[in-house]
């Protein structure tokens, strides 16, 4: 926030509307303060309760209370909270603090007698927060680039002027050798002039001896005007013209003695320079006038004209002199040596310094002592040979100059090369300053998307020049609207800065990190960093594989990785994003927390990645009838002989457009998408209804597993969900077992204890899926109280060959039996498998040894016999 008052950003009229419409929607009462504590708004709201008795003095004494002092104290400057609530007789009140840049900006009481929930309240307080915070964001970044704008447009319109002024200057130093007659020459200079200080007329007098009368030599008029003479010569001197030092008068500035003057030859503004006395005692005098307009003179202005002066009186002196070199010499030197920039004059032929003005010898004392100043020029000539105009910079100083040159004829005739020297680095500092806004990242300080692409086709260039080789990895974070939904914004924006540091971090990817937008990252591996590939994947892999301390917990987040390299699988920008993302939407599918290399193999599924997304949603949307569950038999494997007393629900999608679809094709997808909430919600009552079924025909014991995904389990309103079900179904709830897997436990335990306890209070089951993988601890088992312990495939795989498998199992049986836990094991596929476990005590089994996951129709012609 650039020079932004607080004043500037609170608008009253704007915050009380707000805070009505806000009361109104939340039923709430509330009032804001600013951070001196006095009242910005009135307090307003609606709501049942205690303060639909209060009266207006009752209601004050309430806003001065211990609790609102209180809840006031917990969020002041320099407190870790930003959200207070407290309680007191008869409902809640909240002390939210505006904290834009860690400094209080704002604070907001809301009141809450309706008797909701504490997070339904401590929510609309955060949506105060953000909602204020975002205004905020608006409301400075709008100040600050019209401030820049007006900044920049001030610059461009002094630098305009500003080359107006070399022109002119340029112009008038070249009369000095003109060989045109002197009629001539002084009518180009008054031309010159005039044009320049859009005077309204310029005439140059000569005061006659007898101090009586006064001649026109030359004049010039600017379009429409007329000069009040009706001859030139002979003229009745006006006195204001007697003058020794130059006058400048501006619009009601003429003395009292002179504007009987004024007004006869009809000047509104004037300046008068003496340009020459001669021997005869004439003398020679400048009249720049405004005549019509009002005009104030500017200082510029005048020191133009003095300058101009002197080169006339250069001229002049030197056709006196009969071209005296040496007179014309000095003339121009002390011209040169008054100009606003740096003068520097070469011999075309030789390149040897003809001239420095003093200016020049000042800045660059050190540089033109030790011969570098050459080197200097030299980099400006190599951006354009000819004459022009180039900016250069000078590294130890770390200054910007531009550069004008231009080849002109020397006092003596021969030709040299004129170069001006011009400061612009504030300009330049400015125009970095506004470049680095529209091309970063306000949240995470990375660069941003527009960045992003105009640093990639710079890369793609210069890999196609060099015939070397480059990358973009493209990120996108696993699962981070769990973190975001789950703790709040403030810590997902906290992920997001962390994630952000830590990738700038890497060696080799500094200032080449890209937030495009969300929770989406792209790095450019650029073809000097290429070399080191390998080693920079494995950091930025090593990033995601530690936990990220979040709200005084640990939290895992991984990310999804495609790569593709350049220029060999493109040249575009638009190309190579496109193919990083659908290897990035591979490495998704394949089971997160994986990178995939992009290969023209992926090039056809991005197709058919877009088919099944708007597929899926069509699908979604039309009741997910086309969506198909399958069973496949639990086996109780300790009765003797083989019995199936159970099925696990899995989802198959039998597509009307596509066909017949694998799990690992959509599942992944609905992920993406955000829509397996509805899927899954999906297979959880048709199991439900297919089980009751089952019971009520034959097999009142029978049970149903149904898988919950990380987005279901992680819904605020999940248990309410699963109640609806049993109620819906009328299923027994101890013939529902719900299964999760084990890496839910790793983000935020106390969450997940809470949720399966009120799970298992309904009276369903809960197993713990895929043990002995991901994020595996025995301690798991000791946090959560689970049912069912089911064994990942991978230990059943080997169990008759590795010793490890069969004392890991064998060591999880004999736990399990004593703590009440039942095993189960995936992936049976082979008799002796299912010969060891029987014999390990292992009870229930599934894999393709018994069956593989059936239609329901075909599942129920097997093992339901009655039906």
């Amino acid at each position: 926030m650039q020079n932004v008052s607080n004043q500037e950003l609170i608008n009253r009229k704007e915050l009380q509307l707000l805070q009505d419409e806000f009361c109104k929607v939340a039923g709430l009462y509330a009032y804001c303060m600013d951070a001196k504590g006095e009242a910005v708004t009135e307090m307003s709201g609606t709501g049942a309760g205690v303060f639909e008795s209060l009266s207006r003095d009752e209601l004050r004494s309430l806003q001065i209370s211990p609790y609102a002092q209180r809840a006031l104290e917990r969020v002041e400057e320099g407190s870790l909270e930003d959200t207070a609530i407290e309680r007191f007789p008869g409902g809640r009140l909240a002390a939210v603090a505006i904290c834009p840049e860690g400094k209080p900006l704002l604070y907001w009481m809301m009141f809450d007698c309706s008797g909701r929930e504490e997070l339904a309240f401590a929510q609309a307080a955060d949506l105060v927060r953000d909602v204020c915070l975002a205004l905020y964001t608006n409301k400075v970044s709008r100040m600050d680039a019209q401030k820049e704008r007006s900044k920049s447009l001030n610059e461009q319109q002094e630098m305009g002027k500003t080359l107006q002024r070399i022109e002119a200057t340029t112009g008038i130093v070249q009369l000095l050798d003109s060989d045109a007659p002197i009629e001539v020459i002084t009518n180009n200079w008054l031309s010159i002039l005039g044009r320049q200080l859009q005077a309204e007329s310029v005439e140059l007098y000569q005061l006659n001896a007898d101090d009586a009368t006064m001649d026109v030599l030359a004049n010039w008029c600017n379009i429409g005007v007329v000069l009040p003479f009706e001859r030139k010569e002979g003229l009745e001197i006006c006195t204001m013209l007697r003058t020794d030092k130059p006058q400048v008068y501006s619009t009601n500035g003429i003395p009292g003695e002179h504007r009987w003057e004024a007004n006869h030859y009809g000047l509104s503004a004037v300046m008068i320079f003496p340009v020459l006395r001669q021997e005869n005692g004439s003398s020679m005098v400048l009249s720049v006038n405004y005549r019509e307009k009002s005009h104030n003179w500017e200082a510029t202005e005048v020191k133009f004209t003095a300058d101009a002066v002197k080169v006339l009186q250069s001229i002049l002196t030197r056709r006196i002199q009969k071209n005296s070199i040496a007179g014309s010499y000095a003339a121009l030197e002390a011209v040169l040596d008054n100009v606003g920039c740096a003068i520097y004059v070469t011999d075309k032929r030789t390149g040897n310094m003809l001239f420095a003005n003093r200016k020049l010898k000042n800045t660059f004392a050190v540089e033109l002592q030790n011969g570098s100043f050459d080197g200097l020029v030299e980099q400006g000539r190599q951006k354009s040979k000819e004459n022009g105009t180039a900016e250069v910079f000078h590294e130890d100083r770390a200054r910007w100059y531009e550069m004008i040159f231009k080849e002109i004829a020397w006092v003596d005739g021969k030709p040299v090369m004129l170069y001006s020297f011009y400061d612009i680095t504030d300009r330049k500092l400015s125009q970095r300053k506004v470049e680095q806004q529209a091309y970063t990242d306000f949240l995470t300080g990375l660069y941003n998307r527009m960045c992003c692409e105009k640093d990639l086709a710079e890369q793609v260039l210069a890999a196609k020049r060099t015939g070397a080789t480059g990358a973009i990895l493209y990120l996108d974070l696993d699962d981070f609207k769990h973190i975001n939904d789950n703790l709040g914004h403030q810590y997902g924006d906290v992920l997001l800065q962390s994630i952000s540091n830590a990738l700038q971090r890497v060696e080799g990817l500094e200032g080449s990190c890209y937030r495009m937008g969300g929770d989406e990252f792209v790095v450019i591996i650029s073809p000097e960093a290429y070399r080191e590939v390998d080693r920079i994947m494995e950091d930025v892999q090593d990033i995601f594989s530690r936990p990220w301390y979040l709200k005084d917990a640990d939290y895992y987040c991984t990310a999804s990785m495609g790569i593709v390299t350049f220029p060999d699988s493109g040249e575009t920008v638009e190309e190579l994003i496109r193919k990083s993302d659908v290897a990035m939407y591979e490495a998704k599918k394949n089971g997160k927390n994986n990178l995939a290399q992009y290969s023209e193999g992926l090039s056809g599924g991005a197709g058919k990645h877009l088919d099944m997304e708007s597929t899926m949603r069509e699908a979604a949307a039309d009741g997910c009838r086309e969506f198909e569950v399958y069973f496949q038999p639990i086996v109780d494997i300790q009765r003797g002989e083989p019995v199936c007393v159970g099925a696990e629900a899995l989802l198959r999608w039998n597509s009307a457009r596509l066909g017949f679809m694998a799990p690992a094709e959509f599942i992944p997808l609905a992920e993406y998408l955000g829509m397996i909430n509805p899927i899954g919600n999906y297979v959880l009552m048709e199991a439900c209804r297919y089980c009751k079924l089952w019971n009520e025909e034959a097999y009142p014991d029978f049970k149903v597993n149904v898988n919950l995904s990380v987005e279901q389990l992680l819904q605020n309103d999940i248990v309410e969900q699963i109640e609806a079900a049993l109620r819906e179904t009328g299923i027994r709830p101890g013939n529902l077992m719900l299964e999760v897997t084990e890496s839910l436990a790793v983000n935020d335990i106390n969450r997940m204890k809470d949720i399966l306890g009120r799970i298992r209070a309904l009276g369903v089951g809960v197993a713990l899926d895929d043990f002995g993988t991901g994020y595996s601890s025995l301690n798991h088992i000791r946090e959560i109280p689970f049912d069912v312990i089911k064994l990942d495939q991978n230990f059943v795989r080997d169990l008759t060959e590795d010793s490890y498998s069969r004392s890991f199992v064998k060591m999880l049986a004999e736990l399990a039996q004593d703590i009440g836990v039942s095993i189960c094991a995936e992936g049976v596929e082979g008799p002796a498998q299912y010969m060891t476990l029987q014999e390990m005590k292992v009870k229930y089994v599934q894999g393709y040894y018994f069956d593989q996951p059936l239609p329901r129709r075909e599942f129920e012609a097997k093992y339901m016999k009655t039906i």
